[in-house]
This record gives C-alpha cells, structure tokens and sequence, in this order.
C-alpha cells in the first residue's frame, strides 16, 4: 500500500473523471503523485492558474500491487525514453482523437510545463524526437505521476 496524493484548488474527496481536462500527458484521468510537496506544487500552481480556491492536497491509500495483476490494464514508463515521448505526444494533440489509449492506468514521469512549445517545435520539424525527450524532462528533476482514466482504476483508491 504506498499514499498518493493529489494537488488542486478544492478538496476532493471521490475523484470524478467528468472533471478530468483532455490534452495532458496521459490522457483525461486524474492525476497523482507520491510525492507529497509534488502535490502541494502542483495545488498552489492550480490556485495560481484560476485565481480561484485554496491550495489542497487530498490523500489517497493505494494497493500498488495492482500495477503487476492482470486485473486492470497498466502502463509503466520508468524514465524518460522516445516512446514515452510519443505517448505525451499522442495525448496532447490536439490534431488526435482523444482518448488516444485505453489504459486504466499509466506511471511514468511528468513533461515539463514548456510541452506546448516543445511539442511545435517537434511537430514542425525544429527538433528530433531524442532533442524532444531531452527539452520535456522536468526542469527540476524526474518526477513521476499516476494516471488513473477509468473508475475501475479510480476503485482502486482510498480517500483518507
């Protein structure tokens, strides 16, 4: 069992994927970290991003052994790499029909908050992918996230 957090502008006390934005790193899905100060960046980031609400991080139990069943379909990306790279790609798209998988769950590192940009930079042809992987690590380090993008995935979660 390992605590996951997650960092936004209100309490959330049952996550609901109606909530969730498209276009982000993994999919439409909520977002968590087991890093709790990762949280707390990120809520004080959503605060500052809407000017609304207080920064919060909610914490969830989670059994990770989850991740190595064959109950829920899972993706892992250890580190930085160009399939990574692709997926982050594929998710943020614009130009792609979304949802671009149909993963329960996907761990892996989070890009860094200058994709957009990058993304046109690759896409227009500036940048090759491997200079891409490089240009979206994290400015501060690898950080990872776990997507959860089905209620199947979001049953697996405990709100403490």
């Amino acid at each position: 069992m390992i605590h996951l957090y997650h960092g936004s502008n209100v309490s959330i006390d049952v996550p609901d994927l109606a909530h969730s934005k498209p276009f982000k790193d993994f999919g439409s899905g909520f977002y968590l970290s087991a890093d709790e100060k990762q949280a707390w960046d990120m809520a004080f980031q959503k605060v500052n991003q809407t000017q609304t609400g207080k920064a919060t991080v909610s914490e969830f139990l989670f059994d990770d052994s989850v991740m190595l069943s064959d109950e829920l379909k899972v993706l892992v990306f250890d580190d930085y790499s160009e399939d990574w790279a692709r997926f982050v790609l594929a998710n943020r798209s614009r130009k792609t029909q979304q949802p671009v998988h149909d993963y329960d769950i996907v761990y892996g590192p989070i890009a860094d908050d200058g994709v957009t940009y990058q993304l046109r930079r690759y896409e227009g042809g500036v940048i090759s992918l491997s200079r891409l992987v490089e240009e979206l690590k994290y400015a501060q380090g690898i950080t990872f996230q776990y997507f959860f993008g089905t209620e199947r995935a979001l049953n697996q979660l405990k709100r403490l």
